[in-house]
């Protein structure tokens, strides 16, 4: 149980300090942008080296789902864990949607996040299947430098947080501008949840396509990964 609410914590902390500096900084200038991408990114490391040892640090359906096809994990327990990132995010995703209604927002904000609270969006990719196809690609960039610097046999060890946040801030430098950035379907469901409309609306494209890219990373580094007796 213990490691199932340091995922719902660890997602808690990644979807509200990344959203939020989404909300109040914003996206519309380098600086915004570089902001909310190395939010992202902080927010993983900080996470990774205080519940890692816990849970190993998931915070995200889409590399459970990649743990859990590369047999690292049981189904049980990654049902347990992906409970426990949607609560976190969901929890996470009121607090933002309080934020905005006690805080007066500002020009920048409101232009920024159009529908608020820091939820992604497929405009800025031409549509559905520009965002689909953004989400898959960049999920499964992503989650295979998880299971690669995470693999106990040729795996980065206590520097794996430190790649895979460094990993995320340079996709959302990518993908700000085009979805928003999920790939990671929990921290997407939280804000769509509160801020409705379109968000909830488009909200299918930022589970589906990061738990594709997230599968397609497993099949590819169990290609990759040495054999248990090779050495």
């Amino acid at each position: 149980m213990k490691k199932y609410i340091a995922e719902c914590i660890g997602t808690f902390v990644l979807t509200f300090l990344g959203c939020a500096t989404a909300m109040f900084v914003g996206c519309g200038t380098t600086a915004g942008l570089f902001a909310t991408a190395a939010a992202f990114g902080l927010s993983v490391v900080a996470m990774a080296y205080t519940i890692g040892g816990i849970s190993g640090c998931h915070i995200n359906p889409a590399i459970t789902l990649g743990v859990a096809l590369s047999g690292r994990m049981s189904w049980k327990d990654a049902c347990g864990y992906w409970c426990g990132q949607i609560i976190g995010a969901i929890i996470a995703g009121a607090l933002l949607l309080l934020f905005a209604n006690v805080m007066t927002p500002s020009a920048e904000f409101v232009g920024a996040n159009p529908a608020g609270l820091g939820c992604n969006g497929v405009a800025g990719a031409g549509g559905v299947g520009g965002a689909f196809l953004v989400e898959v690609v960049a999920t499964f960039l992503f989650v295979l430098v998880v299971l690669g610097t995470t693999d106990g046999k040729v795996g980065a060890g206590n520097f794996a947080g430190l790649a895979i946040g460094l990993t995320l801030v340079l996709i959302h430098l990518v993908c700000i501008n085009l979805t928003g950035t999920s790939v990671n379907p929990a921290r997407s469901i939280g804000p769509a949840l509160f801020a409705g409309g379109q968000a909830l609306k488009d909200l299918w494209v930022f589970i589906v396509a990061p738990l594709c890219g997230g599968a397609l990373s497993a099949i590819v580094w169990c290609a990759l990964a040495p054999a248990k007796d090779e050495k």
